[in-house]
């Protein structure tokens, strides 16, 4: 992995999609501003959430070593085929349901066994290290896949800046969770807010990635803006959205899913063509976009990189 010097980014650096799209809606919104910093209001109070920040276009972003080469997902599938329960159980609604989703400001909170305990804002986040597009593979439990261009970066940069104690063993994750803007999420028959974890090994490998956008542009709301996970060799539901809550501790943490059926989804869900759903298969794959289905590779492929994290450990036990 390379390095270049650290930009100082920040969200005056990244260009509106309304500036290079539209210079009569930019101009539009210039004005609704100025009318709104007369009356006492701020920017972000008038411009809808999507436009704030979702689809803004990002600058100064390097291309990772850690791509794959294999042919990426367009853009409309990556962006209208969505796990995200909040906003609706069916692949198609959260394309539809998350537009509402307030992504400006927003603030993560980094807390428990470290020396420097935090709350750091996406502002911060977008300069915290130089920014790369990773193409991923994406395996998802239900037996299909995707290839993501990813923009963000290794997310041992944030461990590193908030210090672990030797007390901490595992990292846990939260996602955002307010009923006003996720009026459905109580339909989905799971509890919220959304939460995960990683051994702090496995959050500590180069792969893990903090993600701020793909396609060279801030995240949709639909595919976990502001800022999520990425963890390229499990299966998509350890990768958590909308982050507001990252807690470094000594214990395994809860998480979503194996809370909910703890024989279908286990804690570590490496992907494993070996290891079967109860309900189905897991030994082959489906590429979106594609009818042909593929062989399922162990750790998605990036058992390079991974496998000795499980050296030892029987991994249809620690599924």
């Amino acid at each position: 992995m390379f390095f270049r010097q650290k930009p100082e980014l920040t969200y005056a650096d990244v260009t509106p999609k309304a500036v290079y799209q539209g210079r009569r809606e930019f101009l539009k919104q210039a004005g609704l501003a100025s009318a709104a910093l007369l009356a006492g209001r701020g920017l972000w109070d008038l411009v809808s959430p999507s436009r704030a920040f979702a689809g803004t276009k990002l600058n100064g972003i390097a291309k990772s070593p850690f791509s794959t080469t294999e042919k990426q997902n367009t853009y409309d599938d990556v962006t209208h085929y969505n796990n995200y329960y909040e906003f609706g159980v069916d692949k198609t609604e959260p394309a539809r349901n998350a537009q509402n989703l307030k992504t400006y400001p927003w603030t993560v909170s980094i807390e428990g066994e470290v020396k420097k305990p935090r709350q750091i804002t996406i502002d911060e986040i977008l300069k915290l290290a130089p920014l790369e597009e990773r193409i991923y593979r994406h395996r998802c439990v239900e037996a299909w896949s995707i290839v993501v261009p990813w923009t963000g970066y290794s997310f041992s940069a944030l461990i590193k800046l908030v210090e672990p104690t030797p007390q901490a063993k595992y990292v846990a994750f939260e996602s955002f969770y307010g009923k006003k803007q996720m009026p459905l999420a109580g339909y989905s028959g799971i509890e919220f807010p959304y939460v995960e974890g990683l051994r702090l090994d496995e959050a500590m490998n180069p792969l893990t990635l903090l993600c701020v956008g793909m396609y060279g542009e801030t995240l949709p709301n639909q595919d976990g803006a502001p800022v999520r996970m990425v963890i390229p060799w499990k299966y998509g539901f350890k990768s958590a959205k909308s982050l507001v809550k990252i807690r470094f501790q000594k214990d395994q943490p809860p998480t979503t899913w194996n809370r909910i059926a703890s024989n279908e989804y286990g804690f570590y869900a490496n992907v494993n063509p070996s290891v079967d759903h109860p309900r189905w298969s897991q030994a082959k794959e489906r590429r979106l976009g594609e009818f042909s289905k593929r062989n399922t590779l162990m750790f998605n492929g990036y058992g390079d990189q991974v496998a000795s994290l499980y050296t030892g450990m029987d991994l249809k036990k620690y599924y």
